[in-house]
Formats: C-alpha cells, sequence, structure tokens
C-alpha cells in the first residue's frame, strides 16, 4: 500500500484556515448568546385554519324515475331462458321509450317558476329584468284617446283636448306614399307661410326635401268623368294613381342635422350639416350659398344644430358635437365669427329664447341642461360648471339641471320655458319666472330655481335605427295655449301643454284617416320620430327612418 505523501501548507492557507475556524466560533458564540436573552428564532407558529364556507343548500331536482335493473338470479329466473329474454327485452323497451319521452318536445305553455332548473327562485312580478323587458316599444298600442279625453272634468282642458285630438291624418296620400327624402330623416319643418302646407324635411345623406300638401291628389279628383269616354279609356284612367310631387335638393354632403328659416325673410332657410357647414337656401333666387365652414378644409367638425337671432337679422348661431356654440355674422362670416366652449362633451341641440335672444339653452351628453347669458362674456374655468375649457372665452352660465342621463335637446318657447327630451325616458318643462329681467352676470340659478316644473313620463329608447326624439313647441300658438309635440315609439305624435297635462296622441287611425280617433298606428308602419308644429297653424308633421311624411291638419 502506498504511503500518503506530505503536503507542505503554505504559510496564506494556514492563515485562511485560521480566519476560518476564529470566524466559526465567534459565529458560534453570538448564537449562544442571543439564544440565553431569549432572541433567538422560536417555533413557528401553526397555519391559521381558512374559515369554511358555509355550503349553501342546493335544491334537490326530481329526477325522472326510470326502469331499474332486477336480479334474475334472486328472483329465481334461469339464465338464458325464455323467460330471461323477454325481461331484457320489457327493459330494453322501457329504456327506448324513457328516453324518447326525455327527447320529446314541449309543445304547451311553460312557466318558468317550473322549468327553472338553477339560479334564485323567479318571480315574475319581482325581478331585476322587469323594467328592462318592458322598456320597449308596443307599435299600435294607444295610450292616451277618447277615454281620457271624455274623463276629463276641466271644461278649457277637454275642449283643448278634443281640438287637437281632432286632427286628421291627411288624406291627400297615405304617409307610405310620401317619401319626402330619399333615407332616414333627421330634420323636419313647415314654412311659416299658413295658407298653405309646406313642408321641408332634411335627411341623413344631406339632401332636402319639398312636399306641398295642398296639391291634388288621388282621393280630391279635378276632372269629372266624361259620358262620351270609351269603357277601355275608363279602365285606363281608374288605373292610374299620381304619385305625390316632391322636389329633392342634394345641399350637402352628410346629415342635414337641423334648419331654421329666417324670421326676417321667409324664403330663407339656413341649413347646419355633419359636414361641418352652414348654407342658405334662397327659394326666391333658386340658390344655395355657403355660408360658414372651417378655414381648414380637412378639419371635422360636425354642426348639430343653427338658430338665427329673432332681433338682430344677420347673427346665426350653431352648436356643434364637441361641445361649442358658435356665433357668425352673415354679412361677414370669414371674419366675424366666435367660438364658446360650453362643454367637454358633445352638445346634441341648443336653443335662444325668441323673447331675449341673449340667453341660450343647451343640452348635452354629459347629462346637463344649462342657460347661457351671451351679454357677459369671460374666461371660465372647466370642470362641474361646464365653462370654457382651459379658461376660454365663452358666455356666462346662469344655471344647469342634470338628469340620470344624458339630454338630447333643448327648446325655449315665447313663454320663457325650456323642454328637454332625456334618456332616462322624462320629458322635462323648466319655467324661469321673469327671465327678460335678469342683469348681465347674476348669481347661478339654485338648484330648486332650475328643477322641472313639470315632468312627462316618456320612452325615448329610439336605439340605432330610430332618430332621437326631441320636444318641439309651437311657437306662436294662435290660442297662446303653450304646447309641444314629441315623436312616440309605439308609432304616434303625442301632444303636451307646458304643464305636462297631455292634449292628443295622433295616428293612423286604424285604418282610416282619423288621426285623434281609437285604433293603433294603422297605415303608419314606422316611428314618426321627428315632430314638428307649423308655427301658427294646428298643423303637425313627422318623419320615420324611411324618409315618409306623417301629416295631421
Amino acid at each position: 500500500m502506498a504511503k500518503k505523501e506530505s503536503v507542505e501548507i503554505s504559510d496564506y492557507e494556514r492563515q485562511r484556515q485560521e480566519n476560518i475556524a476564529q470566524r466559526d466560533k465567534l459565529l458560534r458564540q453570538l448564537a449562544l448568546d442571543a439564544s440565553a436573552a431569549g432572541l433567538g428564532p422560536g417555533q413557528k407558529p401553526k397555519p391559521a385554519k381558512p374559515a369554511q364556507k358555509k355550503r349553501l343548500a342546493v335544491k334537490k331536482i326530481k329526477e325522472e324515475v326510470v326502469p331499474r335493473r332486477t336480479s334474475s338470479r334472486i328472483a329465481g329466473i334461469e339464465a338464458d331462458s325464455e323467460v330471461a329474454k323477454r325481461k331484457a327485452e320489457d327493459e330494453y323497451v322501457a329504456a327506448q321509450e324513457a328516453a324518447r319521452v326525455k327527447r320529446q318536445r314541449i309543445s304547451g305553455p311553460l312557466d318558468l317558476s317550473e322549468v327553472q332548473v338553477a339560479g334564485k327562485g323567479w318571480d315574475k312580478d319581482d325581478n331585476s329584468f322587469r323594467d328592462v323587458f318592458r322598456r320597449g316599444a308596443d307599435p299600435g298600442e294607444r295610450t292616451f284617446g277618447e277615454e281620457e279625453v271624455k274623463e276629463t272634468t276641466d271644461k278649457e282642458l277637454r275642449a283643448l283636448r278634443e281640438k287637437m285630438s281632432g286632427l286628421e291624418l291627411y288624406d291627400g296620400f297615405e304617409p307610405n306614399r310620401i317619401k319626402i327624402t330619399p333615407e332616414r330623416i333627421y330634420s323636419l319643418g313647415f314654412h311659416p307661410a299658413g295658407d298653405k302646407p309646406l313642408v321641408f324635411a332634411g335627411d341623413k345623406l344631406g339632401n332636402l326635401g319639398l312636399f306641398n300638401a295642398s296639391q291634388p291628389s288621388s282621393s280630391s279628383p279635378t276632372k269629372k268623368s266624361s259620358p262620351m269616354k270609351s269603357e277601355d279609356h275608363d279602365e285606363e284612367s281608374q288605373d292610374e294613381d299620381p304619385e305625390p310631387n316632391i322636389t329633392t335638393f342634394h345641399l350637402h354632403t352628410r346629415t342635414i342635422s337641423s334648419f331654421q328659416f329666417s324670421p326676417h325673410n321667409p324664403s330663407h332657410l339656413y341649413t347646419s350639416s355633419y359636414d361641418s357647414s352652414l348654407r342658405l337656401l334662397d327659394l326666391t333666387q333658386s340658390s344655395s350659398t355657403e355660408i360658414y365652414a372651417p378655414v381648414d378644409d380637412s378639419l371635422d367638425e360636425p354642426i348639430s344644430g343653427v338658430e338665427m337671432d329673432p332681433l338682430t337679422p344677420h347673427l346665426l348661431y350653431f352648436s356643434r358635437l364637441d361641445g361649442c356654440l358658435g356665433r357668425v355674422d352673415t354679412r361677414t362670416p370669414d371674419t366675424n365669427t366666435d367660438i364658446f366652449r360650453l362643454s367637454e362633451k358633445k352638445i346634441g341641440g341648443f336653443s335662444l329664447n325668441p323673447t331675449a335672444p341673449h340667453f341660450v339653452a343647451t343640452a348635452s351628453l354629459d347629462r346637463h341642461m344649462r342657460v347661457w347669458d351671451l351679454r357677459k362674456l369671460g374666461k371660465h374655468a372647466a370642470g362641474g360648471g361646464g365653462g370654457g375649457g382651459g379658461g376660454e372665452r365663452s358666455p356666462a352660465l346662469c344655471g344647469e339641471h342634470e338628469s340620470r342621463l344624458s339630454v338630447s335637446h333643448a327648446a325655449f318657447n315665447s313663454a320663457g320655458q325650456v323642454a328637454t327630451a332625456s334618456y332616462d325616458d322624462t320629458v322635462k318643462v323648466h319655467t324661469f319666472e321673469g327671465m327678460g329681467a335678469w342683469r348681465p352676470g347674476r348669481d347661478l340659478l339654485s338648484a330648486e330655481e332650475m328643477a322641472p316644473s313639470a315632468v312627462v313620463r316618456h320612452n325615448n329608447q329610439t336605439g340605432r335605427w330610430v332618430t332621437i326624439l326631441r320636444a318641439q313647441w309651437q311657437l306662436r300658438p294662435s290660442d297662446s295655449v303653450q304646447r309641444f309635440c314629441i315623436g312616440n315609439m309605439n308609432r304616434f305624435v303625442d301632444i303636451y301643454t307646458a304643464a305636462g297635462e297631455q292634449l292628443a296622441q295622433l295616428g293612423g287611425g286604424g285604418g282610416g284617416g282619423g288621426g285623434g280617433g281609437v285604433g293603433g298606428g294603422g297605415i303608419i308602419t314606422a316611428v314618426p320620430a321627428v315632430a314638428q308644429f307649423h308655427p301658427t297653424n294646428d298643423w303637425v308633421a313627422a318623419g320615420t327612418a324611411s324618409g315618409k311624411l306623417c301629416l295631421w291638419m
């Protein structure tokens, strides 16, 4: 066996090993001292047991009873005998029948409380889906009619209800034949002339349609039949059914969102569009000229509404979808245009007070209806007050009212009242006493002063394919009773007073022409969403998503 050779250790290695030994000794001594002082690591605490969740009682579902297999040996049946074979065949037939019954379609009525297999107990009168299910439209279902008129005890209100409910659907042509625009109607109105019902409508693609309801129609023949005519000619004339005379112009490249006749010149019609422009249509000169558009053609600033100052014939106001209000001088539009930031979200509609046009009401996507004073312009901080963002110049805020959901439109009447329609299924009327005497820069109105004086429950859930419902006042009613109209999702047009009392529900009269009589939508086959009064006469027009016109006179 070979001897191990002794290896000499260098001085450096010897010193290193001594240092290691000294360090280990020091560490052991520190551990002993810490243990004696009670500072050493103790026993690890036992982890707490997680709380056991209480098991919910599972509702047992009754299973269908099927024939159970039985033992032939216990029953005393000899294997491979005829009896055993018949027993197996009977069991197979019974199993097949049970499977067939289980797969069979149920053709009778089902009660959801009896067929529920999981979840909380179902109560048809108390469940979280009840309000959602009952929100939709019910075409032809009338909510106001002859019974409500007969039960009215107030003589003046009853007379007014009878008057408005007596409006008849225009019988010259059926609504389905009066296609006033090629596409969905977004804006509609009457020419202010009171001798002839002239209806104008703007659609989704920038078309403006004109219809004269005084034109001869199939129901009002102008020629008497002559006995000298042959039978063949009579048959041909009977087959002829004249079409309504409708004129359409393509004025804009995108939706005509609003239009207004000039209060100073009835032959001038101002139109606004999502193509970011304002145009003037001169009916006497048969021309259309651009009044306003962004300086940079690449800018996309859709315009949602337009109104002319009733006291100043050259001032035109407009609202944009980016939350701005504009004012343009039609004499020098290139140099005299002011833009005010009023909201961080889109302004769906605005309105000037007819008697005090320096007051403006706006409705926006941020759920607020606001009233502004154009006499006092300044820098207002952005925030809850809705003023111009970043210290931009804007009108003074008079007050604001917040709804639960977005407000679609705000409209002033000649009495200084504002009507709004909101997606919280309400139509509200706000009354401001003595508005004409308000001084510039007055204090903000309190929540009580901005609160609505009347609230009407109304289905405003239009969805994607129906134009937004807007409450529109009659500008100058002949009897001085303030009233407004608004489309109804059940294919009617509702008329209300400023106090929120319903006057009429205009429809198709079942299958005839009556508007206020009993019956469903009748020949009105779509929602007349865009409704408008004639400024002075008791005429009501409404347009549908297919470009059709309904007219009551």
